[in-house]
């Protein structure tokens, strides 16, 4: 038994594993982040449409590829400036405007 426990010592890692707080955070945020998921994956079929690579999108975003990428990833928590980039780099509608009564 203590070789095995020795065994096992010798792979942990002296760091302590961060999945638990991420798995936290992905529940306690799931309502926001399955909306950046659908508007990600809105964005990717319509980059595929028009052909666009993300260095061209953020091009016409006026942002950088990189911040492209993680939008991309569907795990952003975006602002409406970065919404209306979007819809105007993409002639994509993501917010719908409320219904004037």
């Amino acid at each position: 038994m203590d070789s095995v426990l020795k065994k096992l010592e010798a792979y942990s890692s002296a760091t302590p594993s961060i999945w638990r707080k991420e798995a936290e955070e992905r529940q306690a945020n799931k309502e926001w982040l399955r909306y950046s998921q659908m508007i990600a994956m809105k964005m990717l079929d319509r980059m595929e449409e028009l052909g666009l690579t993300q260095k061209m999108l953020a091009e016409r975003m006026g942002c950088s590829q990189q911040y492209v990428s993680k939008v991309l990833r569907g795990r952003e928590n975006l602002s409406l400036e970065t919404l209306c980039k979007i819809e105007n780099a993409l002639n994509l509608q993501i917010v719908q405007e409320p219904e004037m009564a």
